[in-house]
């Protein structure tokens, strides 16, 4: 008999790998896994650069699910429809798709249309172009965040179904419910007569407690002025100190944004634009104190299509979602509304550096208040402004006299000092000769009690008020559209016709005329001849009211000079010199 042959070692592999396959295959067929329920069809898919949460981990798969402590029923309204809940301060109208509000409108506020209509603090555009809308939900899970926020909810309000389209008055309580037999979702939302909603959410899957949050998506705030997407951002409070986030700093990967959870948890967080805000805040408990519940904070943009100056980008509109980092019932308030100081102090927690002053807050806010003041005497907030500028001069006319009675004394000398530069003029700034020349200088000026700076004393203290007047146009909401004559319509916004900087750069041209300038090197002079020119460019872009301030503050400077020089004594003519004639 001829020796068998032996198999070689690919062969034998081959084998094994076949009957593996063919293991596994009938074990597939005798014990198939349990399928996870199919997630609902959405049937308004999110557009394709809408913002993709980061999931949790999911279940595993093939892995049985666990019975439901308490089977849900499948509740779903027939229709999409809309109910308005509607106040003397707001008119919100919600819908039951996703119960999300598709229009907050303030009513005691205008937008930057023209003509205006009624600010509206939602996106409609934007939120369309996403299918994210305000009081959305956010979920771990993607599948289940698009069927919650696409579901249609049944709405009950006081225990009855209220008819579609109906409008109900504040104080009025509404109740959305949807559930697809897995997924059960209640949004239990409570108006009353000021800014404040109560907010309260659960979600369930399969008698089980999920996380969520609660989000403001879509875009926030005055959609019609100008760069409104660079003008919001999202912010949080931990221990009294605020900070924001602008859209640059919300989460984002590689060229991908994401919604990235902010580290840490806080008091409340929100997002805003220069005059508004959307703030979460923890619910009060029985007692009616304000709740210890720690607020976490997520946040990510949303890339979206506008027409800017004639030309179409792509801005990125800020979004955020509130929650508390657990699992269960989701109870918060939301302030909705103007970011007006008295206002926002009466918030509990208080909400007032929300108005942020910056560095100069110090004078800004005390300006504010004194304008307000004023503003109850002077209904027109520009002639307040004009009021307000005349009693700043006449309080600094003092430091004027003293400035003036400086110029003089410096003109007195300035033949002497001039002099002294002539005898040093050969050497360079660089040479240590040149310290010699100063100390001559200031020699003299200290022989006549002279302060060099004695001059720039009135122009140094308005400075300051200059940065703490803009902060406080700029940010404060009882100036915003505050017109005072003909085409100043906004003491808030720049002047679209320049004439008011125009005008201010001449006045300033006359004071400088009027000012003496003794000593004054002719380079120097040349460049403090620009700054009339300088300065009305500068102002021609920042609020009217700034520029308002500063002509008035130059004719009243006008005035104060003249009635300096016909009240003070020209100063002596400088004796002349062996040689010269008379």
């Amino acid at each position: 008999m001829s020796e068998r042959k032996e198999m070689s070692t690919e062969t034998r592999s081959l084998i094994a790998a076949v009957l593996c396959l063919l293991v596994i295959a009938g074990w597939s067929l005798i014990y198939k896994p349990p399928q996870p329920a199919p997630a609902p069809t959405n049937p308004n898919p999110p557009a394709a650069n809408q913002v993709k949460p980061a999931p949790a981990a999911p279940a595993m798969a093939g892995a049985k699910p666990a019975a439901p402590a308490a089977p849900a029923t499948i509740r779903a309204a027939g229709e999409e429809r809309s109910i308005v809940i509607e106040s003397d301060l707001y008119r919100v109208e919600i819908s039951n798709r996703g119960a999300v509000v598709h229009s907050w409108q303030l009513k005691k506020f205008t937008d930057d249309n023209k003509p205006p209509r009624t600010l509206d603090l939602v996106h409609a555009d934007a939120a369309q172009q996403s299918g994210s809308w305000p009081l959305s939900l956010a979920l771990d899970d993607p599948n289940q965040e698009t069927a919650v926020n696409n579901g249609l909810f049944e709405i009950a309000s006081s225990g009855s179904v209220p008819s579609p389209g109906a409008v109900l008055h504040a104080p009025a309580d509404i109740t959305l419910a949807w559930s697809d037999g897995h997924l059960e979702v209640t949004k239990h939302l409570k108006f009353n007569e000021s800014y404040i909603v109560s907010v309260e959410t659960s979600v369930n899957f399969d008698g089980k407690p999920l996380q969520a949050g609660i989000g403001w998506a879509g875009g926030f705030g005055d959609a019609t002025a100008y760069r409104a997407a660079l003008q919001t951002q999202v912010f949080n409070s931990a221990a009294g100190k605020l900070n924001t986030l602008a859209a640059k700093n919300l989460g984002k990967s590689g060229q991908t944004t994401v919604r990235a959870a902010v580290p840490g948890t806080f008091d409340f967080v929100g997002i805003e634009d220069l005059y508004f805000a959307a703030t979460f805040m923890p619910a009060f408990t029985a007692h009616g104190d304000v709740a210890e519940t720690p607020i976490t904070l997520s946040g990510w943009t949303l890339p979206h299509s506008t027409t800017i100056d004639g030309k179409t980008e792509t801005e990125n509109v800020p979004q955020m979602a509130a929650g508390t980092g657990a699992a269960g019932p989701l109870n918060l308030r939301m302030y909705v509304g103007p970011k007006s100081i008295d206002g926002l102090k009466a918030v509990r927690p208080p909400l007032n550096g929300l108005v942020q002053f910056g560095w100069w807050g110090f004078i800004a806010e005390p300006l504010f208040y004194s304008l307000r003041w004023m503003h109850q005497y002077i209904t027109n907030y520009g002639w307040a402004i004009v009021a307000i500028t005349i009693a700043i001069n006449m309080v600094m006319f003092p430091l004027k006299v003293k400035s003036m009675r400086a110029m003089l004394k410096m003109q007195k000398v300035a033949p002497e000092v001039k002099a002294i530069q002539e005898r040093y003029k050969k050497y360079s700034m660089r040479d240590p000769r040149k310290a010699e020349m100063n100390k001559e200088v200031m020699a003299v000026y200290s022989r006549e009690g002279i302060n060099p700076l004695g001059s720039c004393w009135p122009t140094l203290i308005q400075m300051p008020i200059w940065f703490g007047l803009y902060r406080m146009l700029a940010y404060t909401i009882e100036l915003r559209h505050a017109p005072w004559i003909w085409w100043i319509h906004d003491l808030s916004a720049r002047d679209t016709y320049y004439i008011l900087p125009a005008i201010m750069a001449i006045s300033m041209y006359f004071m400088q005329k009027m000012t003496p300038t003794p000593g004054m090197d002719p380079a120097q002079a040349k460049m403090m001849g620009l700054t009339p020119l300088i300065f009305g460019g500068m102002f021609a872009f920042s609020p009217s009211g700034l520029a308002l301030y500063i002509l008035t503050s130059n004719i009243v400077g006008i005035g104060q000079q003249w009635y300096l020089y016909r009240t003070t004594p020209p100063p002596p003519k400088p004796s002349r010199g062996p040689g010269k004639k008379k």
